[in-house]
This record gives structure tokens, C-alpha cells and sequence, in this order.
């Protein structure tokens, strides 16, 4: 039974391969979304074996479905651990036994313990939650014990939440006396993210899950930090719980202070956990990420940014040498002026295993790459920076392994996930590839290229990712697709992105260029700096002469056929691009969830993010929002112009989309608008991606002489003709 079960689920995947492979004589959007979709590996201590889960979307049954999987480096075999799709956060704990968190009956979360090669057979429950647990983390206290850690909602009491087991109101009012009213694409309740923890304990054979305490009751602090926060907010250890939250006394949408604090704790089995110790960095009011222990959990390693109202400002790396010492702070790479000497921004931040270093990864020139540094023992000005191991693709997670090498997970342009191990010193090794470095999407990597170009600002080079179609001839022109980045302090990198993914837009055809002017990352803190007071400004001008050298520079580009699309902030400069000369060099304009008058962004959540990028409350510098409002310059909106919005996008409302909309139509400009009742600032959910991507193509395609999707796909076609409605036809307007 167990075997056949194992076939079936094997067979299922080898056919979703199967077909992605057939559909791959062309990157479609339909390709790109169901396409199975990898986590990041999770190595045991020796590197032997991986655990990862695996996602697959099926357009012909409209069904998700999810495997966890564990790849033997040496063959490269990956076999099936089970596929149940109910199950989550595969973890390592001794030997062969791995922990699963599966959702049980009545909102509950059941703890699986089981040995990976016959989990199927051999798992059983360590525990039940009572309530939806998340962000698992285990720390080995010895004797076969484990510190077990989980976040959970907890209620205003400080016990775990269960939505299903929650009374319902009779009422559907709100009534807030402060802010944040609603925060990403949620209101806010009474409800807070809090870190639970017990132990798992052999109890004979079997593990077993004691009652877990809330590490936060009777706090005022909130863990892991919505709405993004997971597991780079917190670690366990022999030594207890460090963790990251904002700071209790400042309004959380005004200022960016995010605070580490640690649990001491010593067994685990405390009832009631010690109170919150904060560590001090003195100097450093902004916001803090990724607090590790070292492997003796004797020390901890963080991250954090400077200043108190910039959400882009620059991590700098701290260590706690003694952790039961929090007072005693090193600010690894200081300056006198706290600047930092190193003029990256890192990320995420691990030891290796004796704890002699540490390997941070951080933007680097369209990359993401990895990089280490000898574990600082004091606070000193050092002109030695970070040592560079790793530059391909973008770096999402590295684990160090017992034999001093590193594990490393990542993306790049062509495949979504990519694994590799490091010997420092030594070359890469490739372990695996999802996509067989791009031969099953039918793309590859001569289809990139890079191009770097004067800027606007005194001395400044601009850098741009070019990528061309698989079946590009220099011979031809092409039409062009100038792709806006979001942020703005963001980068187009060397990644995947199932959202805005620039393979599956030169493989309609398009020549894709997607520039990172003023105030993206990885190019040092002046370049994102200079963005402040400056929204339509430097970045504005970048854009342009991109576009310049793209017209003298790059022969095979059409240009008299070119589109520009962008979201978030990329879709504030579509909006203030059809407003000023460059709008005219376009077919066709795309503004996915961008701003359209610069005083509407008090309706956002975080209130910090205008407040710092325009110099000033709006009250005080009115000047500095009203200077690059788009909707200043409608009068001279003519091109083309699809407006995207979503009813659930929080952070920049739907009325900026609207009210673009609305100006288009009164002008007469050819026009159309797309939204999304359930999806936020991105479309997430497969069905409505390849209704968005369906909607992009559709009108970019037609005005540049491309083929548009609905003719290349009948289901894209039936999706449009099910979806879209038809204004025209029913009230006789030219839309």
C-alpha cells in the first residue's frame, strides 16, 4: 500500500515534469505558474541528505497539490517522504527521524515524528497544538531532548488562539484609537504573533511534545513581526529564545524600531518564562532581523539598521559574545559615525559550525551573494570587509554543514531553484538544478546579458539586466519591454519570480530591459539614499537615459515599439512617466498597484515610509509631497494604459487605482483596469496570475504587433472570456 502510494506520487510529479517539459517549447505564463515550485533545501548535520518540500499547480484540475521530499546529495536521487499536502516545515531532529507540523481537526496543528525513508509507515504524533502553528525550530539540549519552538496567535489573555474554536461577534464594527488600523492586506485584532516553547522528549522510542508556554505573555511585544515576519525573527538554544519586536513605546506606523530581546531559559519546562531581556546597541534605533546562536549557543549574531523611520536603511552586523551578558555589544565593521564601514546591506546573517565565522548574504550589483567574516571578539574600526564566496544567481539560505562546508539555496533568472555546496576557498558545486539550468523551460542563460549606462546623478552608472528571447536573431529587431522595479529601494536581481518574471516576457517576444536607477540596492547606500526628495526626479532622469542608450546602443531593439510596465513604486513612475516626455515614446503603459497622487499615501499603513522618502510630515514639507505627484501632470496623459489594482492591497489602496482609471476614461484615453477582490499588492493565487498575466500580454501584444496571449492559449482565451467583462458591448463606450 505504502509503495504504491509512494508510485502514484511519484508518477504524479514525473508527469508534471513531463508536461512542463512539452509545454516548455515556449516559457508561457502557464508554464511559470505550474511549474513545481521548490523550497529551500534544509541539509542534515553532514550534508548527506536535503529535505524540501515541492508545490505543483494543476490549470486542468485548478487544484494545488504538495510533496515533501528528501535528495540524496551523492546520486542526486529525491524520494518521496509523503503527499500529504496538510503538511509543512520538514525539520531535522537525530538519525534519520524528521518532524512535520500537519494541520489536525478543529483548527489544531499535530506534531509528526518519523524516520524520513519510511515516514509514510512509521510516523506517528508527538503532540497536538490548539491552535495554527507555524516557524518551527528545534535546538538539541542532550540526552535525546529537544528545546521545541513555535509561533501561534495568541489572545489578549496570552493563551493560543483557534479561529475555529473563536466566538463570533455579533457585530462587524471596528473601533481603533491608535494605529496601525489594518496593516498589509489585514485589520488588525486583538490577536498578536507570539513564540511558543516546551521540549520534545523520547519517551521510550517515541518523541513526545510537553504543553508549550507563550515566551510573551505579559509582554507588550509582539514576535514574529507581521506581516512578514517568520522564522529570521527568532532561534532557539541550549540557552533559551532571542528574538526580534518593535519597540512597545512608539506608534509601530511611525517609526521602524525593532528591538532584540532574549528568554533566558534553562529546561525549557518553565511555566512562566523569564522576562524579555533587551540587547543593547547603543546609537541604533532601527529596525532588527535574523538574531542566530552560535552553535554553543553561547553567543548571538543579529542585524540592524541605524536610523528610526527608514525601512531601507543599512543592516549592520552585532554580536553578543556572551549572551547572558546582553549589555555587552559589538557592532562588527563600526565606524566612529555608526555608518558602518562596509557599504553593503546584508540580509540574513549564520555561524558556521565551530563558530569562528560568520556568513552573511547581501545585495551585490544585481545579485544576492554570500560572504564571510571572522566572528569579531570586540568592538573595533577594521578596514578588512566581508570576504566574498558567492556571486551566481541570488543566495536565499545557507547552512553551514559539520565538515566546514556550506549549503546553499538559491534562484536565478532561468531557474527557480538552484542548490550548491561551497568548500570555502573552492568552487561551487552544483547539487541540484529544478529546472536543469533552464532546458526544461526551454530558456537558458545566453539569453542574459548585463549593460551599465551613464546616470543622472553627478558620476553615477546605472546598471540593467538584458534579456532577449530564446529564439533571438541580432539580425532582427525586437519590440522592447522596459521593465520599473518596485520599493523604490528594491533591485531587478539575478532571480526567480513567479510575478514578474523578465524570461516569460522576452519569450512573448519582447526585448526586456530592466534598469536599476536611483534608489535601488545592492550598489551602495548613496544610490538608495539619493532617492529621498527625489521620487520623479534622478530616478525619472536614469530611466530616461536608459532608454537613450538603449536607442544609440542596442540595434536590435525596436524602439518605435517599445512598452513600459511597472508595480508599486515602478507603477508611481508609469503613472508620472505618461505624464512627462518619455510617455510618448510608448505603445502601450501597465501600472500594477502604483500611486497616483502622493497625499493619498496617508491612507497607507506604514506611515514611516512617505514620511522619510518625502522629508517630512506632510503637514510640515507639503512642498516635497506635492512635488512629485503624479496627478499633477494628467493633463498630459495620452498613451495607452492598463491600471491594475487590488481591492486587498493595504499598503497603496485601491482608489490610486481607480482614480488613474477614472482620469484615462474622462480624457478619452484608450484604457482598461483589472482587479482582484482577494489578492493584495501582489497576485498570488495561480488562477488570477494567468488572468493578470493574460490582461499584460493581451494589451502589450496588440500594440506592438505580437501575437497577444488568448490567440497563443484557449485556456488563457476561455480565462479572459470568463473573466473579462465586456463594457463596450453592454453600454455602446469605447473603452
Amino acid at each position: 500500500m505504502a509503495r504504491a502510494g509512494l508510485f502514484s506520487s511519484y508518477l504524479a510529479l514525473l508527469l508534471a515534469l513531463l508536461a512542463m517539459t512539452i509545454k516548455a517549447a515556449k516559457f508561457t505564463p502557464e508554464v511559470l505558474i505550474s511549474a513545481p515550485r521548490r523550497s529551500a533545501g534544509v541539509p542534515n548535520p553532514d550534508g548527506s541528505k536535503v529535505l524540501y518540500t515541492v508545490s505543483t499547480y494543476s490549470f486542468s484540475d485548478h487544484s494545488s497539490s504538495s510533496e515533501v521530499r528528501v535528495l540524496d546529495v551523492a546520486s542526486g536521487e529525491s524520494i518521496l517522504i509523503t503527499d500529504n499536502s496538510d503538511v509543512s516545515e520538514p525539520t531535522w531532529l537525530e538519525g534519520s527521524d524528521i518532524l512535520l507540523l500537519s494541520s489536525g481537526a478543529n483548527g489544531t496543528t499535530d506534531v509528526l515524528v518519523g524516520p524520513y525513508d519510511d515516514f509514510v509507515n512509521s510516523n506517528y504524533t508527538a503532540g497536538n497544538i490548539d491552535g495554527s502553528a507555524s516557524s518551527v525550530k528545534v535546538a538539541s539540549l542532550g540526552d535525546g531532548k529537544f528545546a521545541f519552538t513555535i509561533t501561534a496567535l495568541a489572545k489578549p489573555d496570552g493563551t493560543i488562539y483557534n479561529s475555529e474554536k473563536a466566538s463570533t461577534a455579533t457585530s462587524t464594527g471596528r473601533y481603533y484609537e491608535a494605529i496601525f488600523v489594518r496593516h498589509w492586506d489585514s485589520y488588525i485584532t486583538p490577536n498578536r504573533n507570539a513564540i511558543w516553547y516546551g521540549t520534545l522528549s523520547k519517551d521510550g522510542e517515541q518523541y513526545s511534545l510537553s504543553p508549550l508556554a507563550n515566551a510573551l505573555k505579559g509582554t507588550k511585544l509582539e514576535s514574529p513581526v507581521p506581516p512578514f515576519g517568520g522564522t529570521d525573527n527568532f532561534d532557539v538554544s541550549s540557552s533559551g529564545i532571542a528574538f526580534v519586536a518593535k519597540d512597545p513605546e512608539l506608534n509601530p506606523a511611525i517609526y521602524t524600531k525593532i528591538n532584540v530581546y532574549i528568554v533566558p531559559l534553562s529546561t525549557f519546562t518553565e511555566s512562566t518564562p523569564p522576562a524579555p531581556v533587551q540587547v543593547e546597541t547603543t546609537g541604533f534605533e532601527g529596525q532588527s532581523t535574523s538574531p542566530v546562536f552560535s552553535p554553543d549557543g553561547k553567543s548571538l549574531a543579529f542585524l540592524r539598521m541605524r536610523e528610526i523611520q527608514y525601512e531601507s536603511d543599512k543592516l549592520q552586523l552585532f554580536v553578543v559574545p556572551d549572551v547572558s551578558k546582553p549589555a555587552s555589544t559589538i557592532n562588527a565593521l563600526s565606524t566612529p559615525d555608526n555608518k558602518g564601514s562596509w557599504d553593503r546591506s546584508p540580509s540574513a546573517v549564520a555561524w558556521s559550525t565551530d563558530g569562528k565565522t560568520l556568513y552573511l548574504t547581501a545585495e551585490n550589483i544585481g545579485r544576492v551573494a554570500l560572504y564571510s567574516y571572522p566572528t569579531p571578539s570586540s568592538n573595533s574600526t577594521s578596514s578588512k570587509e566581508p570576504t566574498l564566496m558567492f556571486n551566481d544567481g541570488a543566495v536565499s539560505d545557507a547552512h553551514a554543514l559539520d565538515n566546514g562546508d556550506v549549503f546553499i539555496s538559491g534562484s536565478n533568472l532561468i531557474d527557480n531553484s538552484v542548490y550548491f555546496t561551497l568548500t570555502p576557498g573552492e568552487e561551487p558545486v552544483q547539487v541540484s538544478s529544478n529546472s536543469k539550468n533552464g532546458d526544461l523551460f526551454g530558456i537558458s542563460r545566453s539569453q542574459v546579458s548585463e549593460i551599465w549606462y551613464p546616470g543622472a546623478g553627478n558620476g553615477t552608472k546605472i546598471h540593467a539586466w538584458v534579456i532577449v528571447p530564446s529564439n533571438f536573431s541580432a539580425n532582427s529587431t525586437w519590440p522592447l519591454a522596459y521593465l520599473i522595479h518596485g520599493g523604490p529601494q528594491g533591485a531587478w536581481e539575478d532571480s526567480w519570480s513567479t510575478r514578474w518574471n523578465p524570461l516569460v516576457f522576452a519569450e512573448q517576444g519582447y526585448v526586456v530591459v530592466a534598469p536599476n536607477p536611483t534608489g535601488s540596492t545592492g550598489y551602495g547606500k548613496a544610490l538608495t539614499d539619493a532617492i529621498q526628495g527625489e521620487w520623479g526626479g534622478l530616478p525619472y532622469e536614469d530611466i530616461v537615459n536608459g532608454f537613450t542608450y538603449i536607442e544609440k546602443n542596442l540595434k536590435y531593439v525596436d524602439t518605435d515599439r517599445a512598452v513600459e510596465l511597472g508595480a508599486s513604486y515602478g507603477g508611481y513612475m508609469t503613472n508620472w512617466i505618461q505624464g512627462h516626455d518619455l510617455g510618448r515614446k510608448f505603445k502601450a503603459l501597465v501600472t500594477h498597484d502604483g500611486v497616483f497622487s502622493m497625499a493619498s499615501q496617508l491612507a497607507s499603513e506604514e506611515i514611516w515610509f512617505p514620511e522619510h522618502d518625502l522629508e517630512g510630515k506632510f503637514w510640515n514639507n507639503r512642498e516635497s509631497w506635492l512635488e512629485w505627484d503624479p496627478s499633477a501632470h494628467t493633463d498630459k496623459w495620452a498613451t495607452p494604459h492598463l491600471i491594475i489594482h487590488n481591492e486587498l492591497d493595504y499598503r497603496l489602496t485601491i482608489a490610486e487605482g481607480l482614480a488613474a482609471f477614472n482620469v484615462l476614461q474622462n480624457r478619452g484615453v484608450e484604457s482598461a483596469f483589472l482587479s482582484f477582490p482577494d489578492e493584495n499588492h501582489w497576485v498570488l493565487k495561480p488562477e488570477n496570475s494567468l488572468v493578470w498575466h493574460t490582461a499584460v500580454f493581451d494589451w502589450i501584444n496588440s500594440r506592438v504587433g505580437l501575437p497577444t496571449l488568448s490567440e497563443q492559449s484557449e485556456y488563457a482565451k476561455s480565462t479572459k472570456d470568463e473573466t473579462f467583462q465586456n463594457r463596450e458591448s453592454d453600454l455602446g463606450l469605447k473603452v
